[in-house]
């Protein structure tokens, strides 16, 4: 089956446009699912009964509903291929129910929490600036990280007030920035940027103190760093902010479409759990302040 599943993650990342990321996880979830079945399975030899001892092995290994389901979704998407391909004559998937779950809110910080992490103690180091830049970037479009630290100097328009990002799908969109973030993007462009880039020269907005484009790994270390600094308690994330910026523009009366734009998402179904935020904390604010509540 390893080479089905070659011909597979070669499918969505050439045919189907995946983005490298999305194609790694299918990658994962398959290669696992594999050891699980082991030597001697073809494509047409798996049976629904397969499928659902599969999802008991997992559940019986502590796996959330939630990454259970995604883990069925990678197997169909993958025994749905063999079938148009072809290879086999049936999916063993078709008749399989995706794990029922709690959907999960999103972490979403107060605006007084933002105003504190935006402001958190800053030197004038080339590093601060460049982080106080990337947060502010950050609250003011609602990017995600992977689009963060792979933005490019042309992709910004600082004059004009917007950025073009590449996201999920390889799908450019266009991004207002806003007042602060450009004062902050202007500021590292201006007084941080050469001091990082040394010698070298590189495409990337921002850099690392070796001139190197930055990972996730190391954007999540320093909100961490940031959140400590700030006083904030919640287990916050580079997503954190991303949730933040759609649950505040609800808030203050963004509609549902313009918010779905600009965080790139396909279908507005995703844009949606932002409006359960706003009604959940609508809910808190009443039980804590009205007399009856």
């Amino acid at each position: 089956m390893d080479s089905f599943v070659d011909l597979f993650l070669s499918y969505l990342l050439v045919e189907k446009g995946a983005a490298a990321n999305t194609v790694a996880s299918y990658g994962r979830d398959l290669a696992r699912y594999l050891r699980f079945l082991g030597e001697g399975k073809g494509p047409g030899g798996v049976t629904p009964t397969d499928i659902a001892s599969y999802l008991a092995r997992l559940n019986d290994e502590g796996i959330a509903p939630r990454s259970r389901a995604r883990a069925l979704s990678a197997l169909r998407m993958f025994h749905r291929f063999l079938v148009t391909e072809g290879y086999c004559d049936t999916n063993p998937t078709s008749i399989i129910e995706a794990p029922k779950g709690v959907h999960k809110l999103p972490i979403v910080l107060s605006g007084r929490e933002v105003e504190a992490l935006l402001s958190s103690p800053l030197d004038t180091g080339a590093g601060e600036l460049r982080d106080k830049a990337m947060l502010e970037l950050l609250y003011a479009t609602g990017l995600r990280v992977s689009e963060l630290v792979g933005l490019k100097l042309s992709e910004v328009n600082l004059s004009a007030g917007y950025l073009m990002t590449i996201g999920k799908g390889d799908k450019e969109r266009l991004v207002p920035l806003g007042e602060s973030a450009c004062r902050a993007v202007s500021r590292y462009l201006v007084e941080a940027r050469e001091d990082l880039l040394k010698e070298g020269a590189s495409t990337l907005l921002f850099l690392t103190r070796l001139g190197d484009g930055m990972t996730r790994q190391s954007f999540w270390n320093i909100i961490k760093k940031r959140a400590l600094q700030a006083g904030i308690l919640k287990n916050i994330s580079p997503h954190t902010l991303r949730h933040s910026f759609a649950t505040h523009l609800l808030e203050n009366g963004a509609d549902l479409r313009s918010v779905q734009i600009m965080l790139g998402h396909a279908d507005l179904s995703s844009t949606q759990i932002y409006t359960h935020v706003t009604r959940e904390r609508l809910k808190r604010l009443h039980a804590d302040f009205h007399p009856r509540g």
